[in-house]
């Protein structure tokens, strides 16, 4: 199975020989994929909508997988229970709802070694809560596929050193590692806060409020570390 460079990106940070639980499998593109590779020998794939998980029995049924991908119709980790999974990914969704989803079941969430997060927007609300309830971010990576960038985010379990706050919006290991789309993430964060400045620039209310005077704030440092790195 062929699959995208995002989800190529989340398969690749698998180690292998883990039991991975695919929360919002779609079609289980990504379990099937890790089978095939050799890379995982078994996977919980949860999915909460009916047409891609009918889609999902479909696909897993052709291959003769069903044996290995254990197909679960739910909600987030209302499909596990504790203990069952070490590896959870979790791609394509809103930053709040990722938080929601590891928040619900806390007795799941504590008992996973690894999660790898590809949140669509809010990836920097997803940065603090893992900083801030014992998840260390050991791995990111920046993906481009079809025009957009995606931020993929590794965490393990594990006291995390101080993030500078501005580093949640950008990503510790990504100012660390300073991947070649760092600059055009940056940007984008930049355009970003830009655009969300000029509306709330409007209302004279929205203009005396914190959060004009914080996304200011995020802005000017968003700036400082595009010049920074541009000086590299």
């Amino acid at each position: 199975m062929n699959l995208g460079e995002r989800l190529t990106a989340i398969a690749e940070r698998v180690h292998k020989g883990s039991v991975v639980a695919d929360i919002g499998t779609d079609h289980a593109y990504l379990p099937v994929y890790l089978l095939q590779q050799g890379l995982i020998s078994h996977a919980i794939a949860g999915e909460i909508n009916e047409g891609p998980f009918a889609a999902a029995g479909q696909i897993i049924n052709r291959l003769k997988l069903k044996e290995n991908i254990d197909l679960r119709f739910g909600s987030g980790f209302a499909v596990l229970k504790p203990g069952e999974a070490d590896t959870v990914t979790i791609a394509g969704m809103g930053g709040t709802t990722i938080i929601d989803i590891l928040t619900a079941h806390p007795l799941v969430t504590a008992e996973l070694k690894r999660m790898i997060l590809q949140p669509m927007i809010g990836a920097s609300l997803v940065r603090q809560w893992l900083v801030q309830n014992g998840w260390n971010i050991t791995d990111e990576t920046l993906v481009e596929e079809d025009g957009k960038l995606y931020e993929i985010i590794v965490a393990e379990q594990g006291e995390s050193s101080l993030v500078e706050p501005i580093l949640y919006e950008i990503g510790p290991i990504l100012w660390e590692n300073k991947p070649p789309l760092l600059t055009k993430h940056i940007l984008q964060l930049i355009r970003q806060k830009q655009y969300v400045l000029s509306e709330m620039n409007a209302s004279q209310k929205a203009r005396q409020s914190d959060k004009f005077r914080e996304y200011q704030e995020k802005l000017a440092q968003l700036e400082e570390k595009a010049c920074q790195l541009a000086a590299n």
